[in-house]
């Protein structure tokens, strides 16, 4: 029997805000496909999961009459909100490094409706996109969110407070050691597409009354094309192995 139904309900909803605020922006469990009700339910099952563990952390400052409840809501929400987009951050930036090599390698589609989100994308970006994702699912990369969530108790402790400073910087940090990572993705296809076009522009040189770029955009399809098939799996290993270090080392 609960000795306090009123504080146990007051912990759990403390430990709803902060993985709710992470599962908002989470990439994969955050998408427009994923039904809403389902996203909810997920949260509060998991927060229930971690109530248990964490009990002696949350209930003490969840149900202290003197705390103000509605700022820690905010505060947990917040908490919550940087540990997604960490997440966020580093599957946005293979988006960016999509855009970058399709650009590069001429394939300016029209773009069509994403796979993950409700925006449209280019349809290479799709498949990178949607195959990053998949290979961090399948190597369990929610499970280290959810360790994540759970250590956070430690370095941020329940009713703490939320310091935007450092939240701020660790955002930042992230952006550019994904910037690095996602720029080391694409630099194949950045020294293909100006290797190639360096070459035709000096071929319209020597032959001007050629029209070198509808001959030359079929060439510049293909082999970049040919470049994505044998280095695919290259980027999403890579991709995958950078997860840990750059989430872990926020």
């Amino acid at each position: 029997m609960i000795e306090d139904p009123q504080g146990t309900v007051l912990a759990l909803f403390a430990a709803f805000c902060r993985v709710g605020g992470c599962f908002m922006l989470l990439p994969g469990f955050s998408s427009a496909r994923l039904p809403m009700q389902i996203r909810l339910f997920l949260a509060v099952a998991i927060s229930m999961a971690i109530l248990p563990l964490l009990w002696d952390t949350i209930y003490p400052r969840a149900a202290d009459p003197v705390a103000s409840y509605v700022r820690l809501i905010v505060f947990e929400t917040l908490t919550g909100a940087v540990i997604g987009l960490i997440a966020r951050y580093f599957v946005l930036g293979l988006q960016f490094a999509g855009t970058v090599l399709t650009m590069m390698i001429g394939f300016n589609a029209p773009p069509s409706p994403d796979v993950i989100e409700d925006t449209a994308e280019n349809q290479l970006t799709n498949l990178i996109s949607f195959a990053a994702l998949m290979v961090l699912f399948l190597l369990d990369f929610h499970h280290v969110i959810l360790r994540a969530l759970v250590e956070s108790y430690t370095t941020m402790p329940l009713g703490a407070g939320f310091n935007p400073q450092g939240a701020l910087i660790t955002l930042a940090d992230t952006l550019k050691q994904t910037f690095d990572i996602m720029l080391r993705l694409a630099s194949p296809f950045i020294v293909y597409g100006l290797l190639f076009n360096i070459a035709v522009g000096l071929v319209n040189k020597l032959a001007p009354q050629i029209p070198i770029y509808f001959i030359s955009l079929p060439f510049l399809i293909c082999g970049g094309l040919f470049l994505v098939y044998f280095g695919i799996s290259s980027m999403l290993e890579i991709f995958a192995a950078a997860f840990i270090p750059v989430f872990e080392g926020r």
